[in-house]
């Protein structure tokens, strides 16, 4: 055979080769019409099971308690007695000024008193000279007592901002008497802070749309994103009676006692929650993806006798993936749907993009919500 020759012949074949593939490709892929096909009618059996409604939202952990307390004199740190991470209780001494001045002005307010007294309240100038002296030395003993701080309430010292030897001035939110409490996570600023790190909260947000379906002591499953393998079990507090309006957005904050709180949960850790604000126990229903509600009328389709028909359901209890239904189906009645669109190379591999629903027309929804008979 002459090189011209075999050079023909195996362009030739190549040729072949060449059209054979994509003949081949074109039918894998797009199939005889190129087009989306869909796949069977799935339908599941209205049964008997447990429904709830969830409300879901993200908020941080909190404290119940903390305050900032500061001292109410002015004067020179003496003595610090804690340290952060020590665990206080109300009225423990945590810091003292030196009282030396502050007694001062008590002896001359007392001297004072005892002066007015001796002159006798006979008259309304006397009397009057005596009540202002039992008032400066009140506010003296006020004072003197403000130079020893104490713990505004239980908790453990988060911070102390002081030392021995630092001269402080008199504030305003000072000592145990006057510190602020506070469940958000704003930063406090005070000589000593005292947090409880027992008693934590959680405080989320919720939409407008969802804040009407709250109310106190509803169950509430809280997961950390820290401790994703431990949830925890919560209940409704409070619901704020005013929202909070960011880029349009309206939202009313909510507050969740938490139960058994694990080991190592901090204040300030993010975490989503579901609220169960409805639920209903050993119910007829349905798949929620079944359900169709128009101007409030809800309807289902059914399957009887081979052919498809719509009832008309009355609902209870309105899950993510189950409905209750009051009236108008049975157990066992078959509903439809909604169809799943494959192309007919997805049909062939057996497997919806996503893999949640076979080619076969059976399928699995939300790791287990319902199953799915094709006809």
């Amino acid at each position: 055979m002459t090189r011209r020759r075999r050079s023909l012949l195996i362009n030739g074949l190549l040729v072949v080769v060449l059209l054979g593939a994509g003949v081949a490709g074109y039918l894998v892929f797009f199939g005889s019409s190129g087009s989306a096909q869909p796949t069977a009618a799935r339908t599941a059996a209205a049964a008997n099971r447990d429904v709830s409604e969830v409300v879901t939202a993200s908020g941080t952990v909190q404290s119940s308690f903390s305050a900032a307390a500061s001292f109410g004199a002015a004067g020179t740190v003496t003595e610090v007695d804690v340290k952060v991470g020590d665990t206080v209780t109300k009225g423990q001494t945590l810091a003292k000024l030196d009282p030396t001045q502050a007694q001062l002005q008590v002896d001359i307010a007392q001297g004072n008193v005892d002066a007015a007294l001796a002159k006798g309240t006979g008259t309304t100038a006397l009397l009057t000279a005596y009540r202002q002296a039992q008032l400066a030395l009140k506010q003296a003993q006020d004072t003197l007592a403000s130079t020893t701080l104490t713990a505004p309430g239980d908790g453990t010292i988060t911070s102390i901002t002081g030392s021995v030897g630092q001269k402080v001035g008199a504030s305003s939110n000072a000592s145990s008497n006057s510190s602020s409490t506070t469940s958000t996570t704003t930063t406090q600023s005070g000589f000593v802070v005292v947090t409880d790190l027992k008693n934590l909260v959680l405080h989320a947000n919720v939409s407008e749309s969802d804040v009407s379906k709250l109310k106190g002591d509803q169950a509430a499953t809280v997961t950390v994103n820290a401790m994703q393998a431990q949830p925890i079990q919560a209940k409704v507090a409070q619901v704020d009676l005013t929202p909070t309006t960011s880029n349009n957005v309206v939202q009313y904050g909510v507050t969740l006692a938490l139960t058994s709180p694990p080991e190592g949960l901090r204040p300030g850790q993010s975490a989503s929650v579901e609220i169960t604000v409805a639920g209903a126990t050993n119910v007829l229903a349905v798949p929620a993806a079944a359900v169709q509600t128009v101007n409030g009328a809800s309807s289902v389709q059914v399957v009887e006798n081979g052919a498809e028909t719509r009832k008309t359901v009355e609902i209870g209890v309105r899950g993510d993936q189950y409905v209750e239904i009051k009236s108008g189906l049975t157990a066992g009645e078959e509903v439809v749907l909604p169809p799943v669109t494959t192309s007919t190379n997805q049909n062939r591999t057996g497997q919806q993009q996503g893999g949640q629903f076979p080619g076969t027309g059976t399928g699995n929804r939300n790791g287990g919500g319902f199953t799915g008979t094709g006809r």
